[in-house]
């Protein structure tokens, strides 16, 4: 305990605008301001930590530049809607990507249930220790006719809020991009013929093959939540567009 404590004094004094920055970044990421809150105002800030109007703008003027957050002039800074994507691909929310298309959306909640983490639910969290998941199917529709099968865990453990949203509504990808930021992401894409149960969920005749995107998400190493969605392989294209350079912040 003396060796800690010598060490923590030892440690080089935190400038004050890295101080006001972790503040920030731990409400946000922490879940407490969600996407689209409003961040205090520069004079809010200012009085709060008793230092110059400089340094606050020093400060989320550096969020902005990350993503972080969103500044509108005149309005305030908010926190920003958290891009969906990877190094290789863009996936933007399903309900979205149909109403981008000018289709007609549907939705349909398959099932949904609450549970202690089975060992496939833990192998594809990538957990070790139990926890508590919500387990979600459900059935996303372009102009009537099945789009996507999505089959979700979510971690409630980090998330509990979700054990609260019965889904029959709005689609959970919807709902967590809408609620909950995350700071790192993983993809892996597939190709394999559908088994009976994505069959019949997507009406399809066997043999019929799928394109399967499974995506995991976290926040400050917490794992968030697991998502296999599986299309039809003549209903979905992948395009990639992306800079040496892209910016992400963690």
């Amino acid at each position: 305990m003396a060796t800690a404590r010598a060490s923590k004094a030892a440690a080089p004094p935190q400038a004050l605008y890295q101080r006001i920055r972790a503040d920030l970044e731990e409400e946000i990421m922490s879940g407490r301001w969600p996407p689209g809150h409003r961040i205090p105002f520069e004079h809010e800030l200012v009085d709060t930590y008793n230092c110059s109007r400089m340094t606050v703008n020093k400060v989320l003027s550096g969020l902005a530049d990350a993503g972080v957050i969103e500044r509108k002039r005149r309005v305030g800074s908010f926190v920003a809607r958290p891009l969906v994507q990877s190094a290789v691909l863009h996936i933007p929310d399903i309900q979205a990507e149909i109403a981008k298309r000018g289709e007609s959306y549907a939705y349909e909640l398959l099932a949904r249930k609450r549970r202690a983490a089975t060992k496939d639910d833990l192998d594809r969290l990538g957990l070790k220790a139990g926890c508590n998941v919500l387990a979600l199917r459900c059935r996303h529709i372009a102009k009537g006719l099945p789009f996507a099968l999505e089959e979700r865990l979510i971690n409630l453990d980090v998330v509990p809020d979700a054990s609260d949203i019965d889904f029959k509504r709005v689609p959970p990808g919807t709902w967590l991009l809408g609620h909950v930021p995350w700071n790192e992401a993983e993809h892996q894409i597939t190709a394999c013929l559908a088994d009976d149960s994505v069959l019949k969920a997507l009406a399809l005749r066997p043999p019929a093959a799928c394109l399967v995107v499974e995506r995991r998400t976290w926040r400050k190493r917490k794992i968030i939540t697991s998502v296999r969605v599986s299309y039809p392989s003549e209903l979905y294209q992948l395009t990639a567009r992306f800079t040496p350079a892209a910016r992400s912040w963690r």
